[in-house]
C-alpha cells in the first residue's frame, strides 16, 4: 500500500437544497465567496498540502465544475492583454498544477456511497475527502496540510474535529475517544454516531469535512448497511474502522465556515472580504 497522499476526493453530486434558487441550475460548490468559488477554495487547500490529482464526483446539471477547471479559450482571447487578465493568474496557476478527474454518483445515496463512487478514481491509495460547503481558513498550514501530518504519524485514517455546542450534534457525526497527544490535539477515536440528539451525543466534537481515508475503507463501505435518513453513512463506516484501533479525530488549528447553510456563507464572505 502507497503511504504517500497525492489523490483528493471531492464528492459534488448534492442537490444544495438549502440555496434554492441559486442552485437550481448551478452547483452549490459553485457558489462564490467574493470571486472564488467554494470548490476552488478547496482545491487550493489539497494543493497546499502537496495533492495534485483531483478526484470528483459529480451528478446531473454539474458541468459548470468541469468547465471551471478547464481553460475557456474564448475568454482567453477576448481579455489577453488587457488589464482584466490578471483576474485568471489564480485559476490558471491551478489548472497548471493539478490534473482533474470526474465520475458521476446516479443516485444519491449519503455521503458514503459518493465516497464509494469515486473509488474508480482513487485505486488503492490513501486519499483525502474534501466537503467543499465546509470553508476552512488557518493562518498557518492550512487543515488538510495539518491532517495530513498526523496521517504520516499514526498511518491510519484521520478525520478533523471541533467542539460545537451540544444542541447542534443533531447536524453532525460525532465521535468520543481518549486523547493519545495533547500537543497536537488528536484522539484515537472509540465510538462515533451519525447526527445523535443532544441527549444521546457521546461528545461535543463534532466531525467536519475533512478527511483522511486508507484505501480499505471502500471495502468496509461496501459492507455498510444504510442509516440515518436511509443513506449509508461515512460515519457508520469509520466506526467499524475505529474498532480496530484504524481512526484518529484531529482537532484541526483554524475556523470552519458551514457555507452549506446561508448564515455560515455569509459569515465566510465576510471574513475572508476583511482579509482583502
Amino acid at each position: 500500500m502507497k503511504n504517500v497522499i497525492k489523490k483528493c476526493l471531492f464528492p459534488a453530486a448534492g442537490y444544495g437544497t438549502r440555496f434554492l434558487p441559486a442552485t437550481k441550475a448551478m452547483p452549490k460548490e459553485m457558489l462564490p465567496v467574493l470571486t472564488k468559488p467554494l470548490i476552488q477554495y478547496g482545491v487550493e487547500e489539497a494543493i497546499s498540502a502537496g495533492l495534485d490529482t483531483m478526484a470528483i464526483v459529480t451528478g446531473r446539471g454539474k458541468r459548470a465544475i468541469e468547465d471551471h477547471f478547464d481553460i475557456s479559450y474564448e475568454l482567453e482571447h477576448q481579455i489577453k492583454g488587457s488589464a482584466k487578465e490578471h483576474y485568471l493568474t489564480e485559476i490558471r496557476a491551478v489548472i497548471d498544477r493539478c490534473t482533474f478527474s470526474y465520475t458521476r454518483q446516479i443516485e444519491m445515496k449519503g455521503l458514503g456511497h459518493a465516497i464509494l463512487t469515486g473509488e474508480t478514481l482513487i485505486g488503492e491509495e490513501p486519499f483525502a475527502v474534501i466537503l467543499a460547503d465546509d470553508l476552512c481558513y488557518s493562518e498557518g498550514p492550512s487543515v488538510l496540510a495539518q491532517m495530513k501530518k498526523v496521517y504520516e504519524k499514526y498511518n491510519c485514517c484521520v478525520v478533523a474535529i471541533e467542539e460545537i455546542p451540544k444542541e447542534h450534534t443533531n447536524r453532525y457525526g460525532v465521535i468520543a475517544g481518549h486523547l493519545v497527544d495533547s500537543s497536537d490535539d488528536t484522539y484515537r477515536v472509540e465510538t462515533m454516531v451519525e447526527k445523535p440528539e443532544p441527549q444521546d451525543a457521546p461528545s461535543n466534537l463534532a466531525i467536519i469535512g475533512r478527511y483522511i481515508l486508507t484505501p480499505d475503507i471502500f471495502d468496509v463501505i461496501r459492507e455498510t448497511k444504510p442509516g440515518k435518513g436511509g443513506e449509508i453513512q461515512i460515519t457508520d463506516a469509520l466506526l467499524q474502522m475505529a474498532k480496530q484501533g484504524k481512526v484518529i479525530a484531529y482537532k484541526f488549528k483554524g475556523k470552519r465556515f458551514d457555507c452549506g447553510s446561508v448564515e455560515g456563507f455569509v459569515e465566510a464572505t465576510n471574513h475572508f472580504y476583511t482579509l482583502n
